[in-house]
């Protein structure tokens, strides 16, 4: 026997419950050859309450599971249409703001970011007040494709409803979808609009108007107004537009008709102002009554690049924002409901289908301004609220790198470019139209000394144009509009990407001003779920809203020369443009030079 080595037999192996029995066996087993009987073990206490710890540990630990797994459950999902919110609703008094950044992906809050650090010397880890506010995201298809415009994207957010790009307000089938400022009016809840562009554009047409194609800007001017089956829904709007108010034939006008949409509004109670001496007026919303039109420009307000130029003319959105704000608040004190708002950093998209980086930035930076003094005035305001903001696409195809050359590229991106820039590509565009237009009899030297010093080097802050840039700009040997070749000059230098003129169909950021009061919102969602939740937290049911605009919509129906009958939602979209083509491939891939935007 090996040393060390145990014998078998040992009297002093350590004894256990039968030990005696169990020793005896074993002994006869080695003696006759005789494997001992398998006998059924009797389990004493000691096991029992082992296994009893055991299953106990285990269901304990299942139940912790099962607990977790239906909390992020209910953390994450989300309602999928009407009537399937999950979510509390507030009590009492409340206001609701709601902005909208038409246009601004994700990258164009890096391009902005990068671009104040550098211009304000501030450090890798300044961020703007955006920043702090993101709680999730929102994808953003309509119903007729995966890349949505400005209306389908609004009407998910007015309506709660997907539809076809171009429809205001309107659902497929072309019947009208009650919105959430038409329904919050008729509970008592004082209404407004504010935005950069015209607020016959698509996003605000949305919340107070409904055609069938967005092209009817005409047609809603009158029912922003009141010429609607609701009567007037809107107590404040400022913004742009005023062409469409004005009677054709008018100076300034842009409508095809001789109506005095201006006149309309003041017969129904608005008070107007169409200038910056109007706007100053109103001191900061103090000297507000409701309802106002507000229109201080013919089209849209400049780009705030341009428009810091000329702010003698023209407020910021920022002013507008506080103004709104304001003269709701006051006009709501003493009232049993508070107010919705929507505020649209609107001109976002415009340097987005222009391409245009410098515009691009210093319109994100104002909205970014907008949304702080929102959040201000929350903070101080005595009535609870909350502000939700989103994004109804991106639009550029934006990316913060550029491959210039065929050899592989180097990672980085030159944001000093746009800060050298004074214009935007549209504002020196319409400096070189001017330009042409006064000095018919220039020579061809004349041309390019005032391009390359004045327009390239003065606006731009680009002082190495090629002749070749240069070329197309002289003798128009680029079939792009001015601005797009102005806009192509320094996004090439910054190396700012674009990969369209048009939008694309990535999911855009949603903000907050405390993600406790739009807990719903976190995460990843439909942007039709940003409608439920305006929806919802103002108490609000659509239908109801959405059947009076069909009982007594036929009202305000009109009838052409030849009797027939015409909408007052205009003429519907072709059946081609409503239905879901998204998956199909229709052989379009040569550039187009159409420059119609459909922002």
């Amino acid at each position: 026997m090996a040393r060390n080595e145990e014998p078998l037999l040992a009297g002093d192996r350590p004894s256990s419950e039968n030990s005696d029995e169990r020793t005896i066996e074993e002994e006869d087993a080695l003696l006759t050859g005789n494997r001992k009987s398998q006998s059924p073990r009797k389990y004493g206490w000691a096991f029992w309450r082992e296994v009893g710890v055991f299953v106990w540990a285990v269901i304990a630990t299942a139940a912790v599971i099962i607990v977790a797994v239906m909390y992020q459950h209910q953390q994450g999902s989300h309602p999928k249409g009407s009537g399937s919110w999950n979510g509390s609703i507030p009590s009492g008094k409340r206001n609701l703001i709601f902005m909208v950044s038409d246009g601004m992906g994700p990258t164009s809050l890096s391009l902005t970011r990068s671009f104040r650090q550098f211009e304000s010397g501030l450090p890798p880890d300044d961020i703007l007040v955006l920043d702090r506010h993101l709680i999730g995201s929102s994808r953003t298809r309509s119903s007729s494709s995966l890349v949505t415009d400005s209306a389908a994207g609004a009407t998910a957010f007015s309506c709660g409803h997907k539809s076809y790009n171009g429809a205001i307000s309107v659902l497929p089938d072309h019947s009208p979808c009650g919105t959430v400022m038409e329904a919050a009016k008729k509970a008592g809840y004082a209404t407004g609009l504010v935005v950069t562009t015209r607020i016959t554009d698509a996003t605000p047409a949305c919340f107070a108007a409904h055609v069938n194609k967005r092209e009817e800007e005409d047609k809603i001017a009158r029912q922003m107004v009141g010429d609607h089956p609701l009567g007037h829904v809107v107590d404040l709007m400022l913004g742009g537009g005023r062409c469409h108010f004005l009677p054709k034939g008018t100076p300034g006008s842009c409508r095809a008709d001789t109506v005095d949409v201006v006149q309309m509004a003041k017969d129904k109670g608005y008070g107007y102002i169409d200038d910056r001496a109007g706007f100053d007026g109103l001191d900061v919303g103090s000297a507000v009554k409701l309802p106002l039109l507000g229109l201080v420009a013919r089209t849209d307000i400049p780009y705030e690049i341009d428009r810091r130029q000329v702010n003698d003319e023209y407020p910021s959105l920022d002013e507008m924002a506080r103004t709104a704000l304001k003269a709701l608040s006051v006009a709501t004190q003493d009232s049993e409901q508070g107010f919705f708002l929507m505020i649209e950093g609107s001109r976002i998209d415009h340097a987005g289908h222009g391409n245009d980086p410098a515009a691009q930035v210093h319109e994100v930076l104002a909205y970014d301004k907008a949304f702080a003094s929102v959040l201000e005035f929350l903070e101080r305001d005595e009535t609870p609220g909350v502000l939700v903001g989103t994004s109804d696409h991106e639009t550029g195809g934006l990316a913060t790198a550029r491959q210039l050359h065929t050899t592989y590229p180097e990672y980085l991106w030159y944001p000093g470019v746009l800060a050298n820039a004074t214009h935007s590509a549209e504002n020196l565009a319409y400096q070189l139209h001017n330009y042409l237009t006064q000095h018919q009899d220039h020579t061809a030297n004349e041309l390019k000394t005032y391009i390359k010093e004045n327009l390239i080097g003065k606006g731009l802050g680009v002082y190495d144009v090629t002749d070749k840039e240069m070329s197309s700009l002289v003798d128009h040997s680029d079939p792009w509009p001015a601005s797009y070749i102005f806009a192509d000059i320094i996004s090439r230098r910054a190396q700012s990407g674009w990969s369209t003129h048009g939008h694309s169909g990535v999911d855009v950021n949603i903000y907050a001003s405390n993600p406790k009061d739009a807990r719903q919102l976190i995460g990843n969602h439909e942007n039709t779920e940003v409608g439920e939740f305006l929806r919802h937290y103002l108490d609000l049911d659509l239908k109801p809203v959405s059947d009076e605009l069909i009982a007594k919509g036929a009202a305000f129906d009109t009838f052409a020369e030849d009797g027939a009958r015409l909408s007052w939602m205009g003429k519907p979209m072709p059946s081609g443009r409503v239905l879901d083509h998204m998956d199909h491939y229709h052989g379009d891939f040569k550039r187009s030079l159409d420059c119609d935007h459909k922002y």
